[in-house]
């Protein structure tokens, strides 16, 4: 058995056009994986012909996470472009939004909580309701399912506790459906990514005294990118994980650790 070897596979990865969505989608296409990512807008077409290849395909499916029934529509229409298998799925889409607490707007609260935790919740019910029912054949189970957690998983932050509380539940989440669904084959885990230079993080990073505030406590010295997050999304996706489940895998460079 090819331990990191995904050809063949069928994956489904949301918030693919940028950032962390798009440096995992780009490690599935190069483990051989066909892919399809989800995105909000007709760009996802654009960046998904950009990441075919010849020998992985790339599709783009433009959903609205925030609609319960566009995220239906939607998973259906990314089943339908690998051919009515799903293998692996990745949710990596994410909003957030910053206010001091104490002003902060019930409908940033609830437009964070739909996409970053409600969304994720039905997206892995969807698949695990299409792996289940298949019929699977050899060791390499039903399938995996990736939830990208964060730091603030782990602590709370400042001015964003919608986002906290979302990615609080998304580790919790996958705890509770690894312990439903990891004697039937699927393995359910979370990364949580660290401090990255993403457009998410532009604030920080904009703030010279926070960015090196944050670089500091770092002992890599530096912030991720979405490099950083290929190789412990191959691992989690691939048959090299077949008995990890439950777990959310902090990529920080070791900022929790200090």
């Amino acid at each position: 058995m090819k331990l990191f070897d995904l050809h063949g596979r069928k994956a489904i990865v949301t918030g693919g056009t940028r950032g962390l969505g798009l440096g995992m989608a780009e490690a599935l296409l190069e483990a051989g994986a066909e892919v399809v990512i989800l995105g909000s807008s007709d760009k996802v077409h654009e960046v998904a012909s950009g990441l075919s290849t010849s020998t992985s395909a790339c599709h783009g499916v433009v959903v609205d996470l925030a609609s319960r029934q566009q995220r239906s529509e939607g998973f259906d229409a990314a089943l339908a472009k690998l051919g009515g298998r799903l293998d692996i799925l990745v949710n990596a889409a994410g909003v957030q939004r910053r206010h001091p607490s104490e002003h902060f707007p019930a409908d940033d609260w609830e437009a964070v909580l739909e996409v970053n935790l409600t969304a994720v919740f039905e997206l892995c019910q969807l698949a695990a309701r299409h792996m289940l029912e298949r019929d699977v054949e050899g060791p390499d189970g039903q399938g995996k399912i990736i939830n990208i957690a964060s730091l603030l998983s782990f602590f709370g932050g400042m001015t964003v506790p919608a986002y906290a509380a979302s990615k609080g539940g998304v580790m919790q989440l996958t705890k509770a459906l690894a312990n439903e669904w990891a004697a039937k084959g699927i393995n359910v885990n979370a990364i949580a990514p660290g401090y990255m230079a993403t457009d998410m993080n532009s604030a920080l990073l904009a703030d010279e005294g926070r960015n090196a505030e944050i670089t500091a406590r770092i002992p890599a010295g530096r912030w991720g990118n979405g490099d950083d997050m290929k190789g412990p999304l191959l691992f989690l996706a691939s048959p090299a994980s077949d008995y990890v489940h439950g777990v959310t895998l902090p990529v920080d460079g070791g900022y929790l650790g200090r």
